[in-house]
């Protein structure tokens, strides 16, 4: 018994190797062999316990991995990009959008990745001038690239759009209408992109995309709810007031009926159903109607050397080519001009004659419907909110700083014109000297805008209030281009959506069971072996 106590505390510091090989002689027992045998079954016991408790751990762990609750969850799906050229009549600016691959309702959650104004003025310009179109969409073509991930570059669409700019030009001068379509399109070609067409849009399309823009960022087709999923919001729709350089647009939903046809547009949005009225009256853009009311002046005035301008502030004079105000099919002259003679322009910062003349843009000649706004076109009662962007934006933001009121009703914008229109030039420029030689043009364009908004359109003091002028929501610029591609978009297949799907509840049970087997065999065998070592240890 001492030999088998002494041969089982081996290690302890009481024996030195040698006193043990004596004890153990005596008791007829082999030191060497006892000791060999007494490793081997500490080993064994150790390993015995290590892998229960290995087992006992990973079971633990498998049962917390199945309790934890868990859905169905989506890997995010890849961005999709697409670029839109918005080739207006004085400049053209390139926006690049962004939406999930997967779109909702069989449209894309379109945001504004970033935007570029090309320098120079608008693909128009260039008629006759080989090449410059083309050229002068480098820059912002350069920067997509850039921008854009190369692994999307091959599915990412480009269109173009031109508005009232080439309208005109195809009016007057088809073939360099084409020309230049034709020139910009082999430009865009040339880029890794899918290059899906340069068109010409027509003023009831920019007017209705224009207006799909405004309710979008408005989110009155969608919104992303706080349970993190993507809601239609129910809410009404606004009207769309866009004024561009070449013409202006006027776009809302309502219950009248249409009598005119043309102005009825059919969109279908996240799943939804749109009949809007819309329309575009073209040589009604700013750039376009101060040269009408240049041309009227001259020939209401019989002059084609010098005329005095109502608009014009008091102390400011002004010369140009005549041929500048008749070379646009918005102005037709009668009679033979020199297109080289300059005119001389005296301002005398008159509001009641610029109201004057400037009314005398619109006619009233004819109506065939039971209602028209001007020049015979059909337009049924304004109703709801709108948002006026683009030169209503400009005109708005400067008259209210000019004034120094807040301007909310017919009355508020008629007092804030009279106060630019009897505006010394000078006095324009304390207000904003970035905007040079524009300033001039204010007191027209500012007329014309009240004459159209409450003359014309019919907005009075119960709707006015109800529009509210905007540049941007957010970082997204508002215009007719966000609106043509979500339209886009629709045409565009999306990406399937990839899913970690979680276990089903059947599958579920079986794993819990076979968990909980492994840890009571865990924990048996870790009981058995460290019983078993006790045991040895008493021995």
């Amino acid at each position: 018994v001492r030999c088998r106590s002494i041969a089982c505390i081996f290690n302890t510091r009481l024996y030195n190797s040698a006193r043990l090989a004596n004890e153990c002689r005596r008791c007829h027992l082999s030191c060497v062999d006892r000791v060999a045998w007494m490793v081997s079954m500490g080993n064994q016991q150790q390993c015995q316990i290590i892998t229960a408790t290995a087992a006992l751990f990973l079971a633990v762990i498998g049962i917390l991995l199945l309790v934890v609750p868990n859905n169905d969850i989506k890997e995010p799906p890849e961005f999709m990009y697409g670029i839109v050229l918005d080739a207006g009549s004085s400049h053209t600016a390139m926006f690049i959008y962004k939406w999930p691959a997967d779109k909702q309702n069989g449209t894309g959650i379109v945001s504004q990745h970033s935007e570029c104004e090309a320098k120079g003025g608008g693909i128009s310009s260039y008629a006759g001038v080989r090449g410059g179109a083309a050229r002068s969409l480098e820059e912002c073509m350069e920067k997509a690239l850039k921008e854009i991930p190369k692994s999307r570059h091959k599915l990412t669409p480009v269109y173009l759009g031109a508005t009232a700019g080439m309208r005109l030009l195809n009016i007057s001068k088809p073939k360099e209408s084409d020309d230049v379509l034709k020139e910009v399109g082999d430009k865009l070609k040339t880029y890794p992109f899918s290059f899906k067409g340069a068109t010409i849009l027509s003023g009831q399309e920019e007017g209705a995309y224009g207006w799909v823009t405004a309710n979008y960022l408005l989110e009155n087709y969608i919104k992303y709810g706080f349970v993190g999923q993507w809601l239609s919001p129910g809410r009404d729709t606004v009207g769309a007031l866009d004024f561009g350089g070449a013409s202006t647009q006027i776009t809302f939903v309502t219950k009248q009926t249409v009598e005119n046809k043309d102005n009825l547009m059919k969109l279908r949005l996240y799943g939804q159903d749109y009949q809007i009225y819309t329309q575009s009256f073209l040589c009604y853009g700013r750039d376009q109607v101060l040269l009408r009311l240049l041309a009227h002046l001259i020939t209401t005035q019989g002059s084609d050397s010098s005329i005095v301008h109502p608009c014009y502030p008091a102390d400011y004079n002004h010369s140009m080519k005549l041929g500048s105000v008749f070379d646009t099919p918005c102005n037709k002259r009668q009679t033979p001009y020199k297109p080289d003679d300059n005119l001389k322009i005296k301002g005398t910062g008159n509001y009641n004659q610029c109201m004057g003349n400037v009314s005398r843009l619109f006619s009233f000649d004819r109506c065939s419907y039971s209602k028209c706004s001007f020049d015979g076109v059909f337009q049924p009662n304004i109703t709801g909110n709108f948002m006026a962007f683009s030169g209503f934006f400009y005109t708005h933001s400067f008259l209210q700083k000019a004034a120094g009121i807040t301007i909310t009703s017919p009355e508020d914008l008629e007092d804030a014109v009279r106060v630019v229109c009897n505006m010394s030039f000078q006095e324009m420029s304390n207000i904003d000297r970035d905007q040079g030689n524009r300033l001039k043009d204010y007191c027209a364009v500012s007329v014309f805008v009240q004459v159209l908004l409450v003359n014309r359109y019919g907005f009075d003091d119960l709707s006015f209030p109800h529009i509210f002028f905007q540049k941007k929501a957010g970082d997204t610029s508002v215009g007719w281009s966000l609106g043509y591609m979500l339209s886009l978009s629709n045409l565009l297949p999306a990406e399937n959506v990839l899913l970690r799907k979680a276990l089903s509840s059947g599958t579920w049970s079986v794993l819990i069971l076979l968990f909980s087997v492994l840890i009571i065999m865990a924990l048996f065998f870790l009981w058995r072996a460290i019983r078993k070592k006790e045991n040895d240890n008493v021995i």
